[in-house]
């Protein structure tokens, strides 16, 4: 690995530093005057987009070099004077000799007022478009950004889901163009998932909220992220190469610009990483989808836009060994399992929706969706394996450390499975705006059909010491077995009412946010209603801080996993779960060492009813079909971004959290008798991010780019019990991505006008190092069970699946 690591490095700094040193240099040298010929002194010569330039001496002379280019920008400034840009074409070997008059700038002072209004939505986080393309990340996508905010926490790269605020990946939002979009049901493992749904090349904005929004978003509880695809205004395209995998998309519009198009297509492959896991064997995972944007002028009143998305993923994997120690120095384990069989996987998401939107006036426009969306999945895995759980030499100095001296236990078992699934959503909506002196009504009404199948016979058979496990004597039993045979066809009713309006008292700014929102699901017959409001108060202080607060009820009815049981029946009583949000926080923007800064303050509270518990098995979620818990999750939050280097953002976030339930009994409304509150399965009490940023001063096309990570271990339980109350906590998640970075073009560059890359407006390749460090982080934990054994021990080992190790991988990006 070191040396793999060493070549690659050493690789990239060859093809990107030879360029550089080997290329010829161009020699400006020249003087400086005013309109009467008198030399200035002091003037800034500068290249823009460049680290080149001067500036003039006592008699307004001046020289420098830079890289030879066909032709050369040079802007000279002065106070008092007005600024000069000029172009020079530039031959090869020439030395360039200027001679530049500055002109007097003459102004007249006028008093003016300058007022304004934030457009920011409240609650909402706007991302930049920028930072996402360049953040060092396995699965290069729009959740990865968001895993660096504070609230949102992920302990496993290899997967796009993501937990807010103590909720879990069921409980968040995501609309691509005002459609609510899904993910797949089956997926049990980060290396079965593809591609995030969103694809980031497409994308022209992307805003978070990580609570207390408005009652325009649908019914869930925890988070809602919302992604605009843009509207082109020229040709253009781009492209990416990695050992990951591939995208490129290309945009367009027509001459009479009536008509815009909009096209990414992506290609991912995880292979590369999954190889460093302890299941080893032959991964062969193949993820793929293409997606459009069309939009279309019909009239000056009318326009029609189309979202396309088409997604095909496979993973197959034939097992052949494992071997993980694990435990600790004094209690050291390994456990070693040879496999027979394989695991053919298939998830493929279809979805079209077309939008009318009618511009009636500059107050009032509506909005007609009609959306079809539809999923086919499938599990089909017969492994066999046959294991052996020793325990290893601790004595430090022995002969045989580290190696194997006892038995503890040996068996046998099979997975299978034949899991299908197949879901149409197929919905149609309306929503209005009408905007008048400083307030907006907006509306909604949306009615959707669901059709689902599901199909599931699922088992786990385990022999310990010839012994089916759980053992009773008598018969031979299953460690756990699952059969569905479902059909649901069901129909939802949502509507929405939001009022907006902004105002001043005593010189406060106000804005405000009031709505009303109901849901009515046949499948239970409830009908739900949630009010929501926030307030953003921006008081006329000298220092630039605003306060916000917000309030609501979140209903999340259940779509379909959360009414299937652990045995897959489903529950025709279930009800939707209830989280009310109480929100306060504070944003201060301010200036240190001359740059901007921005500080975010939140603090929480989420009161949760009608709870259905559930239990997380890397990032397959159980439910227990009952909504039988009440809990809470309560937190404070810290975000710090600027510019710690100058013309680079970077940000770190801290969250501090809790998240907690306990069981109500039928018999015990109150829960008096139960054993009180434990932990949610995203109890993660500290949770830390760190985006850093830098460049080379000398050379700023040189660029250096950093993630981290830091999450206080989640509560795991036995899978084989309903009982969360006899936990232990994962060891923490921590992980360092790292990227080094070589513009070699972009948009404002005037220098490498020749060779490769000289018709794209930027280009640039990167070196990526993923989990620096090299720390075996725990995602899951594979649960052994034995009956006695020679030196009498019983019981369950919980044998932890570490997620992937260091990799490198270089990556092109280029856009024209």
């Amino acid at each position: 690995m070191k040396l793999i690591f060493n070549t690659s490095l050493l690789f990239f700094v060859f093809i990107t530093f030879i360029p550089v040193f080997s290329q010829a240099q161009v020699h400006i040298e020249g003087t400086v005057r005013d309109e009467s010929g008198n030399p200035l002194n002091f003037v800034n010569i500068t290249v823009p987009g460049t680290v080149y330039g001067t500036s003039s001496g006592q008699n307004g002379t001046f020289s420098f070099s830079l890289p030879e280019a066909d032709s050369v920008k040079i802007l000279f400034s002065f106070v008092g004077f007005r600024p000069k840009l000029i172009k020079r074409t530039v031959r090869e070997g020439e030395m360039l000799k200027l001679d530049i008059k500055l002109e007097i700038k003459v102004s007249e002072l006028v008093e003016v007022e300058v007022t304004g209004q934030r457009e920011d939505e409240q609650g909402f986080v706007q991302l930049r478009m920028k930072e996402l393309k360049t953040i060092p990340t396995v699965s290069g996508s729009v959740e990865s950004y968001l895993k660096t905010l504070p609230g949102v926490s992920s302990a496993n790269e290899l997967s796009s889901m993501y937990s807010v605020r103590g909720g879990n990946f069921d409980e968040n939002l995501i609309y691509i163009n005002d459609i609510e979009v899904y993910r797949p049901f089956l997926i049990r493992a980060g290396k079965q998932e593809g591609l995030s749904i969103v694809n980031s090349d497409l994308a022209s904005s992307v805003k978070f909220s990580a609570g207390g929004f408005s009652a325009s978003y649908g019914d869930k509880m925890s988070s809602v992220l919302d992604i605009r695809y843009r509207k082109p205004i020229r040709f253009g395209g781009g492209f990416q190469l990695s050992l990951l995998g591939a995208s490129v998309y290309l945009e367009g519009i027509s001459k009479n610009q009536r008509l815009t198009w909009l096209a990414g297509a992506r290609y991912k492959t995880n292979q590369y990483l999954l190889k460093t896991l302890d299941v080893k064997g032959d991964y062969k995972p193949r993820f793929g989808d293409i997606q459009t944007y069309i939009t279309y002028k019909l009239s000056e009143k009318w326009d029609l836009d189309f979202l396309g998305n088409l997604s095909i993923n496979h993973y197959n994997f034939i097992p052949e060994d494992r071997t993980t120690s694990f435990g600790t120095l004094v209690n050291a384990v390994q456990l070693y399992v040879l496999f027979n069989g394989q695991e053919t996987d298939r998830f493929n998401t279809y979805l079209g929706a077309l939008t009318a939107t009618y511009h009636h006036s500059d107050n009032l426009s509506l909005k007609f969706y009609g959306s079809a969306y539809r999923t086919t999945e499938e599990e089909n895995y017969d492994i066999e394996g046959f294991y052996s759980l020793n325990e290893l030499d601790k004595q430090i100095g022995s002969e045989s450390f580290g190696d194997s001296i006892m038995n503890i236990g040996i068996g046998r078992f099979i997975d299978h499975a034949r899991n299908y699934f197949s879901a149409n959503v197929i919905s149609i909506s309306h929503t209005g705006d009408f905007r008048i002196s400083g307030s907006s009504i907006k509306w909604g009404l949306k009615l959707q059909n669901e059709h689902i199948r599901d199909r599931m016979n699922e088992w786990k058979m385990v022999d310990s010491a010839g012994y089916s496990i759980p053992y009773d004597g008598q018969t031979v039993n299953m460690a756990y077995y699952i059969y569905a045979n479902n059909n649901l066809s069901t129909n939802r009713f949502t509507s929405y009412l939001l009022y907006s309006r902004r105002f001043e008292i005593k010189s406060v700014q106000l804005n405000m946010d009031a709505g009303l929102r109901t849901h009515f699901w046949d499948f239970n017959r409830q009908f739900l209603v949630s009010p929501r409001i926030s307030l953003q108060i921006d008081p006329d202080w000298e220092k630039n801080i605003t306060f916000h607060v917000a309030t609501g009820f979140y209903y999340q009815p259940p779509f379909y996993k959360e009414i299937k049981d652990r045995n897959g029946d489903i529950n025709y009583d279930i009800r939707a779960q209830r989280s009310i949000h109480y929100l306060l926080g504070s944003v201060i923007n301010f200036r240190a060492w001359n740059r901007p800064f921005k500080f975010t303050t939140e603090v929480y509270y989420k009161s949760l009813n009608y709870l259905i518990p559930y239990k997380i098995n890397n990032v397959r979620i159980i439910y227990s079909a009952k909504n039988n818990a009440r809990g809470y999750a309560s937190g404070i939050e810290f975000k710090i971004n600027g510019d710690f280097v100058k013309g680079a953002e970077s940000w770190a976030s801290l969250s501090l959290m809790q998240t907690r339930e306990k069981i109500i009994d039928s018999h015990d409304p109150e829960g008096n008798g139960s054993t009180g509150y434990y932990p949610r399965p995203t109890d993660q009490l500290v949770n830390f991010s760190l985006f850093f940023q830098d460049y080379f001063p000398s050379n700023p096309t040189f660029k250096v780019f950093m993630t981290l990570h830091y999450g206080s271990g989640l509560p795991v339980s036995s899978p084989y019990t309903d009982s969360n109350e006899n936990y232990f906590r994962m060891p923490s998640y921590k992980r360092v991505d790292i990227g080094l970075s070589k513009v070699i073009k972009d948009e404002s560059s005037i220098i490498g006008d020749k060779g490769l890359f000289r018709n794209f407006r930027s280009a640039w390749i990167s070196l990526e190092v993923f989990n620096l460090l090299g720390i075996n982080n725990t995602i899951s934990y594979t649960w052994i069970t034995t009956v006695n054994n020679l030196n009498g021990q019983v019981g369950q080992f919980a044998v932890p699946n570490y997620l992937t190790s260091r990799r490198i991988n270089l990556k092109l990006t280029a856009s024209f």
